[in-house]
Formats: structure tokens, C-alpha cells, sequence
């Protein structure tokens, strides 16, 4: 059985209701915005996603635990490998985004199996755009099979990479003006569209030098479908270090190198 035949049904109906969710509230006066113990925006639509897909989970009866950015769950600072499948999710990624009305937010969901992501999905409905993938599957947006662009070297490349603000460390700041000023256009766009980005071959790399596992599980496996690489600073497979950089592969060690 494919993951797709095994997972699909579940993303694609998690997706639907979250797209629907996040409809209600977009730049609607009914929206609440409160503060996170750190700082970040959290709002009803991202607890009222997470919860429902707590609920499809737990109603699927399929044997899976969950790893949320609002309600936690077991470790998430390592992959599961505790024979059951995970599903990690970012209910509103851009959440600041999405409460100021700018549509570059997404519900992000991934599917950890014996610790290797084997689905994920990426719905962005103020765009319309829906990105998934299925180990061994392929990649896709809303249909249409995805392919990493063949850009090369970095000199000639698009690459984006998180903003600054107070949460930045100076050592990243660094690191982005490094891969910024190497490229031949640079750009800064906080999220998961720069990952995606990647995976459609409209840019060349995306960096992600802070953040968390449900912001970055979606992106490491539809760039590698898209015959793309994703890695953390040291380039290794692994979403709980913090950091990811996607490339069209061809650049990777490129970028890496900028990086350290």
C-alpha cells in the first residue's frame, strides 16, 4: 500500500476543514489575536484547527499520536520511533500573517512513520494552493507534479530566507545576509512559502535557520519528492534541530558552506 492510499484521505479532510476554518476568520472583525508565553500570535482559528485534527485523528482509527504547536504532545524534540505513526502539525503557520490580513499562511501537516516523514501537506486557501507529497510519490500542487529548477551556481540563483526581529539571534542574522548577498536576488519571507517555493522551481533555496519541527516537516519532504534536498545546518535529514535548508540540490553545499 502506497502512503498515499494509506494517509491521503486523512490529510485531505483535515486540510478541507482547516481551509474552511482559517476562511471564516481571515480578515473578518471577529478574529481574536492574543500573546504566546514567547511572544508570537496565537488566534481561535489556530487552537480551532489543531483541535479538529485531534479529533479526525482520533476518529480515523488509525494508530498515531500527535505533535502539535498549541497543545504539544509527546517528545517533540526527536522523531517518534515508537512503532506508531505521528502527525505533526502547524495549524496556522504565519499566524501573525494571517492576523494582519496577508495571505502567505498555511495549515502544515506532515506524517512521521519509524521516524522518516512518509506524507505532508501544505494547504494555503487565501491562495488557493494546496502542496503535497508522499514518500516515493511525488510532489504536487494542486495537481500539477513539481520539479526543482536546474539554477546553478549560487551567484545566479533566487534564495529567501526567515526575517530578523528581537527573536533572531546575531549569529543567524549573519548567516541570512551571508546567502542573501551570494545570490543573484535575495529575499526575506518569515514561513513555509519559501520551502515551497523551492519545490516548484520558482527559487533555488530557503532557509530556516529557528524554527520548530511542525513548522519545517511538510517542506523537507515535498522538496526532496520534487528532486529537491532538504537539510538541517549540518545536512542532515532532520526537522527537531531547529533548522532547514531546502535547495534544488544543486546548490546545497553551496549554501551550506555560506551558512556555517
Amino acid at each position: 500500500m502506497g502512503y498515499q492510499k494509506e494517509y491521503g484521505a486523512l490529510l485531505e479532510s483535515i486540510a478541507n476543514e482547516a481551509d474552511a476554518i482559517a476562511m471564516r476568520l481571515f480578515r473578518s472583525t471577529d478574529i481574536r489575536v492574543d500573546k504566546k508565553d514567547d511572544g508570537s500570535a496565537v488566534t481561535q482559528a489556530d487552537r480551532g484547527v489543531e483541535e479538529m485534527a485531534r479529533a479526525k485523528v482520533a476518529a480515523s482509527g488509525l494508530a498515531m499520536d500527535v505533535l502539535g504547536e498549541e497543545m504539544g504532545g509527546a517528545d517533540g524534540k526527536v522523531p517518534a520511533k515508537n512503532g506508531r505513526a505521528r502527525l505533526i502539525i502547524d495549524p496556522i503557520d504565519g499566524t501573525e500573517e494571517f492576523s494582519r490580513g496577508i495571505p502567505t499562511f498555511g495549515t502544515l501537516i506532515g506524517i512521521e512513520k519509524d521516524g522518516e516523514l512518509v506524507a505532508a501537506m501544505a494547504s494555503a486557501p487565501a491562495f488557493g494552493a494546496r502542496w503535497y507529497a508522499y514518500r516515493g510519490e511525488g510532489a504536487y500542487r494542486n495537481g500539477v507534479c513539481l520539479h526543482v529548477s536546474a539554477t546553478q551556481p549560487l551567484s545566479a540563483a533566487m534564495v529567501m530566507t526567515g526575517g530578523t526581529g528581537p527573536s533572531a539571534t546575531r549569529v543567524n542574522t549573519e548567516r541570512n545576509r551571508r546567502l542573501l548577498d551570494a545570490a543573484r536576488y535575495g529575499r526575506s519571507h518569515g514561513g513555509f512559502w519559501k520551502h515551497m517555493l523551492v519545490a516548484e522551481g520558482a527559487i533555488e533555496a530557503a532557509a530556516d535557520l529557528q524554527s520548530k519541527p511542525w513548522d519545517l516537516a511538510p517542506g523537507l519532504l515535498i522538496v526532496e519528492e520534487a528532486g529537491g534536498r532538504s537539510t538541517n545546518l549540518k545536512g542532515e535529514r532532520d526537522i527537531y534541530s531547529g533548522s532547514l535548508v531546502s535547495t534544488n540540490g544543486k546548490i546545497h553545499e553551496e549554501v551550506l558552506a555560506l551558512l556555517q
